[in-house]
């Protein structure tokens, strides 16, 4: 996002101290464009991100949709009647996931998922915790092939941000 000189899935620089945009009057593009479902008309007025502390949207996953709930402050989800009423509504037909955005380029950051017939997943680095109905049945790590992919992200996500660290600083120091 060179717009902003940021990597995707990095917190915006531009964030104000009360979570919304401190350039929304002035945003670039790539903001402009992006709708999130509450934008697109999919939800309530009420149901706004700025009010909710978090953004709702249906992203891709690797073979299908899900309900990704971003909570702008953490514990939003906890906290509001709506955004659980929300992520009820669609846990059946398809994974909610809970993440909020800390450490967003983390792949080994907490990201809670519901399933449908009460099912709960907190993955936490190579973790899976699983509850069913409130009760842990599960404690595992993740499969060997998995852990060693997510290494191979970390690494590969690591090596992007030190070239994009080093490209902004060679911009920067060019228009100095």
């Amino acid at each position: 996002m060179d717009e902003l000189g940021k990597l995707a899935g990095e917190p915006c620089p531009k964030l104000a101290a009360d979570g919304g945009c401190g350039i929304h009057s002035t945003r670039p593009a790539v903001c402009r464009e992006y709708q999130c479902h509450w934008s697109k008309g999919g939800f309530d007025e009420g149901d706004r991100p700025d009010l909710l502390g978090a953004v709702v949207d249906f992203a891709p996953g690797a073979l299908t949709l899900h309900l990704a709930i971003v909570e702008a402050r953490p514990g939003s989800f906890d906290a509001s009647p709506r955004l659980r009423e929300l992520a009820d509504r669609y846990r059946e037909q398809m994974d909610v996931r809970i993440s909020d955005t800390r450490n967003v380029l983390d792949p080994g950051r907490p990201i809670r998922v519901l399933q449908a017939e009460g099912r709960e997943l907190m993955i936490e680095g190579d973790r899976v915790r699983t509850w069913q109905r409130g009760v842990l049945v599960r404690d595992e790590r993740l499969p060997l092939i998995e852990r060693l992919a997510r290494r191979a992200q970390q690494a590969f996500a690591g090596w992007r941000w030190r070239l994009s660290s080093a490209a902004r600083r060679r911009a920067f120091e060019k228009r100095s």
